[in-house]
């Protein structure tokens, strides 16, 4: 009973072995390119077994993501589409390649989707034109900065034209004497003179004595 049950064990795994093999595969080379503007890019597609039993279809997609986000068939004059081996093999090639080729491309094997192949296509640069241009932002950076430095100095200029003109307008009150309006007033003749007037004997009894 023993050799029996495993007998049907090693069935069932060489039967899912089989399945795991005769599963359709499809493999895109290379799965990332990137070059410049004006060149040519390959793509390869192929499958690890041939269609024998249904006609096959071979289309070449184009999306923004490997999530196949807004995705178009692939067309175009520099568009060139090439089947090495119709059952097994495509290929998908881009002639003067520009900024817009950029994105995912995926085959597709009758509903068999491949796992895409990210293209990315920069513009060329000039040395000179780079130089130039790194140059002309540094002038820009030091002019922003000679400009903001003008503005805080006429800023602060103005501020100690308002704080002067202010200062002119406002002046100190006079200094108050403290007997000022202060009338003393006098027996006719001189304050000192008059005093013996009101000055009485060393002899002279008071009226109350």
């Amino acid at each position: 009973m023993r050799w029996l049950l495993a007998g049907c064990c090693a069935l069932a795994l060489i039967n899912l072995s089989a399945a795991k093999h005769t599963e359709l595969q499809i493999i895109q080379k290379p799965r990332f390119y990137g070059l410049k503007t004006n060149r040519m890019a390959g793509i390869h597609c192929s499958i690890n077994q041939p269609f024998r039993s249904q006609p096959v279809t071979v289309d070449w997609y184009k999306a923004d993501t490997h999530m196949r986000h807004n995705i178009a068939e692939v067309k175009g004059e520099r568009i060139k589409l090439q089947n090495i081996n119709y059952t097994q093999n495509a290929s998908l090639y881009i002639y003067k390649t520009q900024v817009e080729d950029s994105g995912v491309y995926f085959c597709k094997f009758n509903n068999t989707w491949g796992p895409g192949t990210q293209l990315i296509v920069i513009r060329s640069i000039d040395p000179l034109t780079a130089q130039y241009r790194t140059n002309m932002k540094d002038g820009l950076i030091i002019f922003q900065a000679l400009l903001l430095a003008v503005c805080i100095a006429a800023i602060m200029l103005r501020k100690q034209k308002l704080w002067e003109k202010s200062d002119s307008i406002y002046e100190e009150p006079e200094t108050d004497h403290i007997y000022e309006g202060l009338a003393i007033e006098t027996c006719g003749g001189g304050l000192y003179e008059e005093l013996t007037v009101y000055a009485q004997a060393e002899g002279a009894e008071a009226p109350w004595e």
